[in-house]
């Protein structure tokens, strides 16, 4: 399981648009990244790099599995397991009916 974020998601945005509003300013697009990293205290810049690709891919301006999309596939797995795991469960008790309702021969 992820270990929840110690960032909050109003940070998140509000440096996502400080990096949109600054990028202009500054040769690269990982340099104005670099800087507002710095500015707001966040670890790394790889980290704000990855909340900026994701807002991309989340508003359609980037290629990649949405935050929707993944929260729903994530769900889906879950469930998958849980009706596997319940599967499983009703095969072993047919399995130990199955040789209950037979005859017991005597040899």
């Amino acid at each position: 399981m992820a270990r929840p974020s110690t960032y909050s998601l109003e940070l998140r945005k509000r440096a996502v648009c400080m990096v949109a509003e600054v990028c202009p300013d500054y040769d690269t697009e990982w340099s104005a990244m670099k800087a507002v990293a710095a500015r707001l205290g966040i670890g790394t810049t790889g980290t704000l790099r990855k909340w900026v690709r994701q807002d991309q891919i989340d508003s359609g301006r980037g290629p990649g599995v949405t935050s929707e999309e993944s929260a729903g596939l994530k769900r889906l797995k879950k469930e998958n397991a849980e009706l596997c795991r319940a599967n499983d469960i009703l095969k072993a008790a047919s399995f130990f009916a199955a040789e209950l309702d037979r005859p017991h021969t005597h040899s």
